[in-house]
């Protein structure tokens, strides 16, 4: 994965990937944080603030920022998790320039309109109540705060509905001057570009930014727990999980290898002992979470009431035997190719290689090339 690399003198990161045979590009800016760096008090504020960007900057209100990606065929969205929040494009070549501008200001340059933001906050908040409202995702939340309980990973993205209507445009301008600094933020393109001419453009934009951030995650104990809720569904949803490892554990691959070998797709353990010999689910896979300063390992399960009493003590069987007998060569063999060739895969998208190359350079100040890993 070839690419070049630049800091700006207020040190700003800027990576490009050139790729001549494509007519697009894919850019954002990554700012490593989220609700894994809020307090009880804000916590949401990041995804609040991902919203509220896209209602007005200094240069473009809300239609304005649709109308000017959506007139060159662009298209623009952004996400917040526990440590990440991205603000990406994908446009065609000749339209970058477009993109770094809406972009940049969406970080240097929000209104935070009051009208808008009242509004905002009910879109929010509906996006609270379906994710409640949709037991496989809810469970997730529930998962993540007991594992984690009263610790700033355990809690939810989107916070609690009484705190996102709390906040107003001081406390975001607040969040974003902590915890948006370049120091903690990265620009990234793939495609069909040149990389002095961009970084041109986006020195044009943030060359003055001088926001620095100091915010530390600390470590994150581990503690467990267990919750059982009652729903008037079909399904019941199941999670079991276990105390994980971090983004820059030696064991961060070897462990994804272990989980791709247990859950990991139709030939793995669980999926062959638990749905195709059994039948006792529809949706069985283990998986990994990792964060900067901890991680989960975990296994879940959609299944009935009455063969979740046969469920729990045949993971716990398949727990028993991958923990005491050694994996087979074939088995291995295959979880490696499995993982070398999503990676590979991925990396032929220039959205998901952006994607990489910004996590990579914010989580190990480095893209680890693919023969490394």
């Amino acid at each position: 994965m070839e690419y070049q690399k630049t800091t700006l003198n207020n040190g700003l990161q800027i990576i490009t990937s050139n790729r001549e045979g494509i007519e697009t590009v894919s850019l954002g800016i990554w700012v490593n944080t989220g609700s894994a760096y809020e307090s009880v008090e804000n916590n949401g504020i990041s995804h609040f603030i991902e919203h509220m960007v896209f209602k007005g900057t200094k240069k473009r209100n809300a239609l304005q920022i649709s109308e000017d990606i959506e007139n060159v065929g662009g298209q623009t969205n952004a996400y917040t998790s526990r440590e990440f929040t991205a603000f990406y494009a994908k446009m065609l070549k000749s339209d970058i320039e477009l993109a770094i501008d809406v972009i940049a200001d969406f970080i240097a340059a929000p209104t935070f309109d009051s009208s808008e933001m009242v509004k905002e906050k009910e879109v929010v908040i509906q996006e609270i109540k379906q994710g409640i409202d949709t037991p496989d995702d809810a469970i997730f939340d529930y998962f993540q705060e007991d594992a984690f309980k009263g610790l700033p990973i355990g809690r939810t993205i989107l916070g609690p509905e009484n705190t996102v209507r709390g906040f107003n445009a001081d406390i975001m301008r607040s969040y974003m001057q902590s915890h948006y600094g370049t120091n903690n933020m990265i620009v990234v393109a793939v495609g069909n570009l040149d990389h002095d001419a961009f970084v041109k453009m986006v020195e044009d934009r943030l060359g003055n930014y001088q926001n620095k951030s100091s915010f530390k995650i600390e470590p994150q104990t581990y503690t467990g727990g267990f919750t059982v809720q009652k729903r008037d569904i079909e399904q019941v949803h199941a999670l079991i999980g276990f105390k994980g490892i971090e983004y820059k554990n030696p064991m961060y691959y070897p462990v994804s290898i272990f989980s791709t070998i247990f859950g990991g797709g139709m030939s793995s353990r669980l999926f062959q002992e638990i749905r195709e010999k059994r039948g006792l689910v529809y949706t069985v896979y283990s998986f990994t979470n990792s964060h900067t300063a901890g991680g989960l390992f975990g296994i879940y399960a959609g299944t009935t009431a009455d063969e979740l009493v046969e469920l729990i003590p045949v993971v716990a069987d398949e727990i028993k035997k991958v923990c005491n007998e050694y994996v087979s060569d074939i088995e291995l063999k295959r979880a490696k190719t499995q993982l070398k060739a999503s990676m590979l895969m991925a990396l032929e998208s220039s959205s998901s290689t952006a994607e990489v190359m910004a996590r990579q350079s914010l989580i190990h100040n480095r893209i680890i090339p693919t023969d490394e890993i």
